[in-house]
């Protein structure tokens, strides 16, 4: 069978046309470096999960790193990143310092770096450019604020027949800028508040954001104070829903015996507050992902970026907990 020319050429031009569509369509635009600190909580999950989409959704070449907890894990990511020459790093910082060695290692090799979630302390704020995430101090003003309100409109008062409403603060990982955001941000509210007389930090001590771990400090915190305890402000959820067990245990009810306030707001504390196990959470949105990747492309660019831009976050409680859990992602 003869085959014309023209056929032939027409075939032979549109499989080109497909192969070159499909090259354009699979070669990523940036390779990224990312490392995050570990899979601590639902909250954490969620956040590597939109990372990995957006990725996907940006055609990024994303080299991941987990570092399991431990900054020297990230630091060995990060200098790993610079080896393989990406494009730009993006890591979210365990703890606040000890960070300048290393990015003055990027900076030399002349790779932006970008933070997300968490704060950090340098010596020079030119060694990252910018950080995508969430504001961790207001989000502390926020429970505190949430806690003043709900005292002030049920009248509550203590259960050992005292003068003062006494607070237990489960903490987040020593050195971690979202524990200290929070704790700061929720000190200056009660001291603030013109309300702050009624108030008394009965014991305050680090849960290291699992709920392991909050379950067994609530446990210690219920040994001394089982009958002074009024309200619980627990700075991630994971820590609060730990917590949840550990009052069950001790016979009491909670979000009735004690107030619990936690931060994050994923599935499990709305479902906690459905079913009257807890009172209020405050928003840390993890979906970040989208807003790094349009960030850093605008960086790779050339374009101007804030230094800081944060995430829309909201407050929810028992009033709206059950109409917004079948719209979240987290």
């Amino acid at each position: 069978m003869r085959i014309s020319k023209t056929f032939m050429a027409v075939a032979l031009g549109a499989a080109l046309a497909t192969t070159s569509m499909f090259a354009q369509a699979v070669e990523p635009e940036y390779t990224i470096g990312f490392s995050q600190i570990g899979a601590e909580s639902e909250w954490r999950t969620a956040n590597t999960n939109d990372v990995k989409a957006a990725a996907v959704k940006h055609n990024i070449d994303l080299k991941f790193s987990d570092a399991q907890q431990k900054q020297e894990n990230q630091i060995k990511a990060i200098r790993t990143f610079i080896a393989q020459k990406v494009d730009l790093i993006g890591f979210v910082p365990i703890v606040a310092t000890g960070w300048d060695n290393i990015l003055r290692e990027a900076k030399r090799a002349k790779i932006p770096v970008m933070i997300m979630d968490r704060d950090l302390t340098v010596s020079d704020d030119s060694l990252y450019v910018a950080k995508i995430g969430t504001d961790s101090y207001a989000e502390g003003r926020k429970a505190f604020d949430w806690i003043d309100n709900y005292v002030t409109q049920n009248n509550l008062k203590p259960r050992n027949g005292g003068d003062k409403l006494n607070i237990v603060i489960l903490e987040g990982t020593v050195g971690a800028s979202a524990a200290t955001g929070r704790s700061h941000g929720f000190d200056d509210a009660l001291n603030e508040s013109p309300n702050k007389g009624r108030y008394n930090i009965l014991a305050s001590q680090t849960g290291d954001f699992t709920r392991a771990k909050g379950q067994e400090v609530m446990e210690s915190f219920l040994k001394s104070y089982r009958d002074d305890i009024d309200i619980l402000f627990s700075q991630n959820d994971d820590m609060a829903l730990g917590a949840i067990q550990a009052i069950e245990a001790a016979g009491l009810k909670p979000s009735k015996d004690i107030v619990i306030v936690g931060c994050d707001a994923v599935k499990g504390m709305f479902q906690a507050m459905i079913d009257g196990k807890a009172n209020a959470t405050v928003e840390c949105n993890p979906l970040q992902g989208d807003l790094f990747f349009t960030t850093a492309k605008k960086i790779l660019k050339g374009e101007p970026v804030e230094k800081s831009v944060y995430v829309d976050e909201g407050v929810f409680d028992t009033t709206n907990a059950k109409e917004a859990f079948a719209t979240r992602q987290y």
